[in-house]
């Protein structure tokens, strides 16, 4: 270690998509846990929603800016006016069914946006003084379906090959790319995460677990693609931004860290936990697993993920918090609470149907 300022130390931070599931989760530990001023950017499509920045909407060292991460004027007027010290870039459109919908919107998004994010920092940064070059980090935040599919062993790690094989992945790990030729080649300070899959409060309802939880409560049948055998590792979202944060401050820039939870599932079985859980928290007089109904599977989808986050672990002393039951737990109790937020982000944009078909 040594004796440059961390990024989070008084400074200026951009947090792109910032008022989505993830970014906004780290907009709020990054206010909790540092005295860092806090910039979120976010173009406020479907899933990004001021109603997400609630929390934080009148903190003092907070400020929100509507800005697409495509529009490159934008991003240099606004380092420009903001000089900051670090960027966390989770702008992204992120859900597999949709970029089979529409696969140009995510490259446009992730890959595009994600380059002219890179392009501004790196002008910012040519700019700084040599101590604030020291101290500046850019976060790309990225997902483990850059590596593909694994079989029934092993796990991915730092040295994994990329095998993208949906358009969302691909667009995801085009941007990682970028991101790492942006370090070498410009000498631009970038640190990369790839995470496991994330749950908990605020993520929008056509993902899996908060999909299942509102068609459940409605007396809806719950879809399970293909025969449930699926598996992902399961992380919650709280303990990802504390990764987050500990890779910007303490991370070794150029590398780049996994975070996973642990936690391995198929989904037929993550399903059905949540649904005890469900059961739980608002029994409806009925069991709900009964409404469990298995649907044609998505197509090409990956039979497993699983990390291996023993160098985050090791290096910088993260490891997850949260048992999945009992973030589970968490997250259906916070969604039961806040069912009028569910109906603000859902009201004309998602009616809870199946996307991605061929």
């Amino acid at each position: 270690m040594t004796d440059t300022p961390r990024p989070t130390d008084g400074r200026t931070l951009l947090v792109t998509g910032g008022a989505g599931f993830i970014g906004s989760a780290l907009v709020r530990h990054l206010l909790e846990a540092t005295d860092a001023r806090v910039v979120t950017v976010d173009a406020l499509t479907y899933a990004g929603h001021r109603e997400t920045l609630a929390p934080v909407e009148a903190h003092p060292r907070h400020r929100f800016v509507q800005l697409d991460v495509t529009d490159a004027e934008g991003l240099s007027a606004l380092f420009a006016e903001e000089r900051p010290m670090g960027v966390a870039h989770l702008a992204a459109e992120t859900h597999v069914d949709r970029s089979i919908d529409d696969p140009e919107a995510f490259v446009r998004s992730n890959t595009l946006g994600t380059v002219r994010l890179l392009e501004a920092s790196r002008r910012h940064h040519a700019s700084l003084a040599p101590a604030e070059r020291d101290a500046f980090r850019f976060l790309m935040v990225s997902t483990d379906e850059v590596y593909g599919s694994l079989g029934d062993e092993g796990a991915f790690d730092e040295r994994s090959a990329y095998r993208p094989r949906s358009p969302y992945s691909a667009s995801k790990a085009a941007a990682d790319h970028f991101a790492r030729a942006y370090f070498h080649t410009f000498g631009l300070p970038v640190l990369v995460t790839n995470c496991s899959n994330n749950y908990g409060p605020y993520q929008f309802p056509e993902k899996l677990l908060p999909l299942t939880l509102m068609r459940a409560l409605a007396g809806q049948p719950v879809p399970i693609y293909g025969d449930g055998s699926n598996v992902r590792d399961w992380l919650y979202v709280e303990d990802h931004v504390v990764g987050l944060r500990a890779v910007l401050e303490r991370g070794r820039v150029g590398d780049t860290y996994l975070i996973g939870g642990s936690s391995e599932r198929t989904n037929l079985e993550l399903v059905t936990t949540l649904l005890e859980v469900v059961q739980e928290l608002a029994p409806g007089g009925r069991d709900y697993r009964e409404l469990l109904s298995f649907v044609t599977d998505r197509p090409g989808h990956d039979h497993r993920y699983a990390v291996d986050a023993s160098k985050i672990r090791t290096e910088l002393g993260w490891a997850p918090s949260f048992e999945l039951r009992d973030g589970l737990r968490a997250t259906v109790a916070w969604y039961l609470d806040h069912r009028d937020w569910v109906r603000a982000v859902t009201d004309g944009r998602y009616d809870f149907e199946r996307l991605g078909r061929l």
